[in-house]
């Protein structure tokens, strides 16, 4: 489907600037109350995360589903898998996620939930983008929209993520930092903890609507790792501005990024005898977790890019975890979309049941060094079908053999070509993707 707003999660941009306007945020939550309401008249829920413009944004859109005579819960900031949670326990028509997840607070966007908490089908999102083309039409005054706040939101989504691990447990012995990233999680996020037992630091938990991802959170992780080693923590959780990604920090003060995660969350289900179907990363993950996992038994599956083909390749696969290197992780045994909080959670449990560090647990999977290079391009232009290009992967292939792969990937948003190599020889694996680089290099420019 060509769209012409809706990307890969929702939309996206620079505030003030078309389309994240208040104009179209208005005539937006118009259009998703007209498509909702061929069935009966709909209720909404709107969420946000805690950058300024989320209280203009939230505004336009409550006017407009008003004006299309759908009625509106309005939950505050909080995390984007929580909207989706709500949504589905209210029996709602749709989720309005008002988010820029990790971008700065100068960016804004809106995601949105169907009833059963997934995102949006492309039909859904097409019909939208329809009625988008339309005047705006007010319904009748009688039939206007109600809006109403949810006071209880917050402790609603505390007891389902505490509800995502067994009943018997307790992190009562664990000390841990939670870096919030002056997001969405700031408050829901240190409480969930807090109540299983756990001993909890906070960073990150001071929003004041600009400071959102800045220096913080899962995109900016150093200031956990020294929070983590100064204060002797057992392991430290970095969340991202909408509560939907999660990096850890283990107890040396290393990093422990989405693959590893995503690693150790496999391999605890396969142990218990619960994983089914394959797991499900991307054309980006790591090899290591590749052969991490198949030394394993467990098969293992690459999606595009994107938690959006992440979810459809699970679905197809009736898989049940997947995730991206970036943390962006999904447990579908215990929600319906990708959730920071339910994913440490996740590792905390198994480290509770196993009795081994993080440090240990991700040992599991040795990364496999790798090297990505941004080779310019001309716009529309994609080097990588070229027979000369085609001919350099290869014989990069073959030198680095099994334990190797080569990706050339067109960025979706500048005018690169990604080129990425892996293997287990560094210096190796930097000079073949500087040769494949210089190929398409020289093609790009017609050298």
């Amino acid at each position: 489907m060509t769209r012409r707003y809706f990307g890969t999660d929702g939309i996206r941009g620079r505030v003030g600037e078309e389309p994240i306007t208040a104009d179209f945020m208005l005539k937006l939550g118009w259009a998703l109350g007209r498509v909702l309401s061929r069935e009966r008249r709909p209720l909404v829920m709107i969420g946000k995360d805690t950058r300024i413009s989320g209280y203009m944004f939230e505004s336009a859109m409550e006017a407009g589903l008003s004006a299309a005579g759908a009625d509106i819960r309005l939950l505050g900031p909080m995390p984007t898998p929580a909207i989706a949670y709500l949504t589905t326990t209210f029996h709602a028509g749709a989720g309005i996620v008002i988010s820029a997840s990790h971008n700065p607070h100068e960016d804004n966007g809106v995601k949105f939930f169907s009833g059963d908490g997934q995102k949006l089908d492309d039909a859904t999102e097409a019909a939208i983008e329809d009625e988008l083309d339309k005047p705006l039409v007010t319904v009748p005054s009688a039939e206007l929209g109600k809006v109403v706040r949810l006071s209880d939101a917050s402790g609603r989504y505390i007891e389902f993520c505490k509800g995502r691990v067994s009943r018997s447990t307790r992190f009562d012995q664990l000390r841990l930092v939670i870096d919030c990233a002056n997001g969405a999680t700031y408050q829901v996020g240190p409480e969930v903890f807090r109540e299983l037992g756990a001993e909890v630091m906070t960073i990150g938990d001071e929003p004041d609507g600009l400071n959102i991802n800045v220096d913080c959170g899962s995109t900016h992780p150093a200031r956990l790792q020294a929070a983590v080693r100064e204060y002797r923590a057992d392991l430290g959780i970095a969340l991202d501005g909408d509560g939907d990604r999660v990096l850890m920090v283990d107890e040396r003060g290393e990093l422990v990024d989405g693959d590893e995660l995503l690693f150790i969350i496999a391999s605890g289900r396969h142990a218990a005898g619960k994983l089914r179907g394959p797991v499900v990363g991307t054309l980006m993950s790591n090899l290591g977790l590749e052969l991490a996992l198949k030394g394993k038994g467990i098969d293992f599956r690459r999606a595009k890019v994107g938690d959006r083909y992440v979810m459809e390749m699970l679905r197809r696969e009736k898989g049940l975890i997947g995730g991206e290197s970036s943390g962006h992780l999904v447990c579908l045994d215990r929600t319906t979309t990708g959730d920071g909080i339910i994913s440490a959670l996740q590792v905390l449990e198994i480290m509770q049941h196993t009795g081994r560090t993080l440090h240990e647990l991700k040992s599991g999977m040795q990364r496999l060094p790798q090297t990505m290079i941004n080779v310019p391009i001309r716009r529309g232009t994609n080097p990588a079908q070229d027979e000369t290009v085609r001919q350099a992967v290869q014989a990069v292939e073959g030198e680095l053999g099994d334990a190797g792969r080569v990706l050339l990937r067109p960025s979706g948003t500048e005018p690169v070509v990604r080129v990425m190599v892996e293997g287990r020889d560094p210096d190796l694996v930097s000079r073949c993707a500087g040769r494949i680089a210089d190929v398409v290099g020289e093609v790009a420019t017609g050298a």
